[in-house]
């Protein structure tokens, strides 16, 4: 007998509970599946225990720079690795937990322990069973991309999975990819102890970024000890007793890096090859994401996709605006759309990058006329009283409306005082909002109206 319910949720990440707790409180028959972690990425492989295990490297800098504060520490700073571990998969835990038991006691919200496949645009069969719906929401996420790297399948590689059960200290790290998932784990396992070398096959780190905050990440991380290669193409991978040896090349020379454990860090893939799309008449794009529209409806009526698997984002904080965005336009009859939100992403080394809105490289290639303000971390009193100085902020503004286009603050609290930034430009307001408002002494976010007050004109 099939089971029938009002709404179908495949997939436990960010927006997919949220979701269905909605649904179920609005009187919906709802399902939630999950094939495996309750959370998702963000919650078991993802941000949770990176920050957590970022947290812990971070209290190891410190120890180690002591001294510089007048603290004296007698003996050399060590890390217990299995002590780092368990800390983070307590945090984890107590988040994965939390996510089940919220939907276990959920009424009217039945949870589904399997792997789910659609029959048809209203129909999926998990562990045999046929689930009928006329609503059904796709949350999957995805997974760490793995290269075709000759020799690969004979090495034993990590990725940002696999890390999450390391509890020893890597001899040397070696780590394909110098974007953010990549850099984030070549400055905690330096701080843990590690030896690191990232390599990267573009000309610079983060190429997505401006070049002068991408030349900039460089030099902090470089200054923490971390071998970094660029325009490096690997050539092959092989197994050299205890060692992974990797043979590169770039325009100049080929060299040989030898290093005790391997992490593939070049992006991610959404996990969409295994649902049965193509029963339900579902698209997907050359890179396998679902093609949804603004209001994330995919190609089949009454199928959505949100998170990672959409294309439209691969956040945490863009799979539960995708949650919001479906509720509002479904339950509330508030139209709401992907395309009214505004970019923002952090990559979390010490100290953070944030960003949001247009990067440099993106202003000028609209030509339109724009302002930009720069200021150095040096300038900032909580930065040179906690002795972490590096870094800059830049924001840039429309010199006809006077709005705020977007904003890169790569230094201490970033991650957190650009959201002062961010909210001034969805409320639509001109930079003078913040420019004149009179802000807390000292933090950095005092330095925010300064900055602003002493725009230029950006030139082409």
């Amino acid at each position: 007998m099939n089971q029938r319910y009002d709404a179908i949720i495949i997939g436990t990440g960010q927006s997919g509970p949220s979701l269905a707790v909605r649904l179920a409180s609005a009187g919906r028959k709802t399902a939630i599946i999950e094939r495996k972690n309750f959370g998702g990425t963000c919650v078991n492989t993802g941000c949770i225990p990176t920050k957590t295990l970022i947290a812990s490297a971070r209290v190891a800098h410190m120890a180690r720079r002591a001294a510089e504060f007048g603290v004296m520490i007698d003996s050399p700073v060590g890390v217990d690795m299995r002590k780092v571990k368990a800390r983070k998969d307590q945090v984890v835990s107590q988040s994965n937990q939390g996510v089940a038991s919220w939907l276990r006691s959920t009424p009217n919200l039945t949870v589904i322990e399997g792997h789910a496949r659609f029959e048809s645009p209203r129909s999926v069969r998990v562990n045999g069973e046929l689930l009928e719906a006329d609503e059904i929401f796709i949350n999957v996420g995805g997974r760490a991309t793995v290269p075709d790297l000759p020799g690969l399948k004979d090495v034993d590689f990590l990725t940002n999975s696999s890390m999450m059960e390391v509890d020893f200290l890597p001899r040397h790290l070696v780590i394909v990819g110098g974007s953010y998932i990549g850099l984030e784990f070549a400055q905690m396992y330096r701080r843990f102890g590690s030896e690191v070398t990232v390599i990267e096959g573009g000309p610079r780190l983060i190429g997505r970024e401006d070049e002068q905050v991408s030349a900039t990440v460089r030099e902090i991380l470089e200054a923490e000890g971390i071998h970094i290669r660029l325009a490096a193409a690997i050539q092959r991978v092989e197994k050299r007793g205890d060692a992974v040896l990797l043979a590169v090349s770039d325009n100049a020379e080929s060299y040989q890096i030898s290093g005790s454990h391997l992490l593939l860090a070049v992006g991610r893939v959404p996990n969409t090859g295994d649902l049965g799309l193509d029963q339900a008449g579902i698209k997907t794009d050359a890179r396998g994401y679902i093609v949804v529209d603004d209001q994330l409806r995919t190609s089949a009526a009454g199928v959505w996709a949100l998170g990672d698997v959409n294309g439209r984002g691969a956040f945490t904080h863009t799979s539960y605006n995708d949650y919001e965005i479906v509720a509002a336009n479904l339950l509330d009859h508030d139209p709401r759309s992907v395309a009214d939100r505004i970019p923002a992403y952090a990559l979390f080394i010490d100290p953070p990058l944030a960003r949001i809105g247009m990067s440099e490289r993106e202003v000028r290639a609209s030509g339109r006329a724009a302002l930009v303000g720069t200021m150095q971390m040096a300038r900032v009193g909580r930065a040179r009283e906690r002795s972490e100085t590096q870094g800059y902020m830049s924001v840039l503004v429309d010199a006809e409306s006077k709005k705020i286009l977007g904003a890169m603050l790569l230094g201490i609290e970033g991650d957190e005082v650009i959201h002062a930034i961010l909210d001034v430009m969805y409320a639509g307001a001109p930079y003078t909002a913040i420019q004149r408002a009179m802000h807390i002494h000292p933090t950095v976010s005092e330095l925010v109206p300064t900055l602003l007050g002493d725009l230029k004109p950006l030139q082409p």
